[in-house]
């Protein structure tokens, strides 16, 4: 299956805000392909992508392959919708150029929700390398191979199985009994969730869940739904971040945050987006975060 892309369309950038690093057990690139396992309502299945010249191709295995190659422009970020864009990024001169650098970027859709949500509920309020840590764990834990040809990728964990896990069990991933408790949580309703018609419904659902917020919903939100507008409140750096690359603020609060991204409504997620993608974080001040282990206690 041959998918046109625009002009400029960046591969890299799209597809790579599905994997969480380089060797993501479920999402990665191989050999200038991209590779994503995902439970798909037809059953398990794995999608590939790669660039053909001025085209993308897409390939699916396994029972869930029918549904994979039906929502191949989606998760390449082919259904991003840009309209209006153009004239909000043009108020700021740093976003008018951050658009302009990086056209090509598109905000991907995955259409499945629990796989993104475990991810963010091990990434609340930890490291990167204490979430990568979880989370890679956590997929060996449950391992199960996904279709195709691509050896090691692994499926991402049925709910049910997640769901039925004491919490004990997350132990020596590093998980302490409060982002695991919310974990189980999330997939004993992972059903109800997948039911969500669009990143609003889903965003009241999740928030309905004890322990996760609106930064949680948020993250996911913007990558099952490819929500151009969904903000990542409570981050540690998106709020400094943006208002340094703003308003040349090097710290800032939520409240300020939104204040300054309120010119982008509708597209607010898109711009911190683009500004991730450049790089722009904020001056560092201080140590850094601590490690952790729970491991052994």
């Amino acid at each position: 299956m041959r998918l046109a892309v625009p002009d400029r369309y960046d591969f890299g950038r799209t597809l790579g805000q599905l994997a969480m690093g380089r060797y993501d057990p479920c999402a990665r690139f191989v050999d200038g392909s991209f590779w994503l396992a995902l439970r798909t309502p037809e059953g398990p299945g794995t999608l590939s992508l790669s660039r053909v010249g001025g085209e993308l191709q897409a390939k699916a295995y396994g029972p869930g392959a029918g549904w994979l190659l039906d929502r191949a422009k989606a998760v390449a970020g082919l259904h991003d919708d840009l309209d209006g864009f153009g004239e909000l990024a043009g108020s700021h001169p740093v976003v008018a150029r951050l658009a302009r650098v990086h056209s090509g970027l598109r905000l991907p859709a995955t259409g499945r929700i629990f796989p993104r949500l475990l991810r963010n509920i091990l990434e609340q309020k930890v490291t990167g390398k204490e979430a990568y840590r979880a989370y890679a764990a956590t997929m060996r834990h449950f391992a199960e191979p996904a279709p195709g040809p691509l050896d090691g990728l692994l499926l991402p964990p049925d709910p049910r199985a997640v769901a039925g896990t004491p919490y004990w069990v997350y132990h020596p991933f590093g998980v302490e009994q409060r982002r695991s408790d919310t974990l189980r949580r999330a997939a004993a309703v992972a059903e109800r969730l997948e039911a969500c018609t669009d990143a609003a419904e889903a965003t009241r659902r999740l928030i309905a869940i004890p322990g996760i917020g609106p930064w949680t919903a948020a993250e996911v939100v913007r990558v099952v739904y490819g929500d151009p507008d969904a903000v990542s409140v409570g981050d540690y750096h998106i709020p400094h971040m943006v208002a340094w690359a703003l308003a040349g603020e090097p710290r800032a609060s939520d409240a300020r945050m939104l204040e300054l991204l309120e010119p982008f409504r509708g597209h607010r997620g898109r711009v911190c987006t683009l500004l991730e993608a450049a790089g722009l974080g904020a001056p560092r001040f201080g140590p850094r975060m601590q490690i952790r282990s729970f491991a052994r206690f």
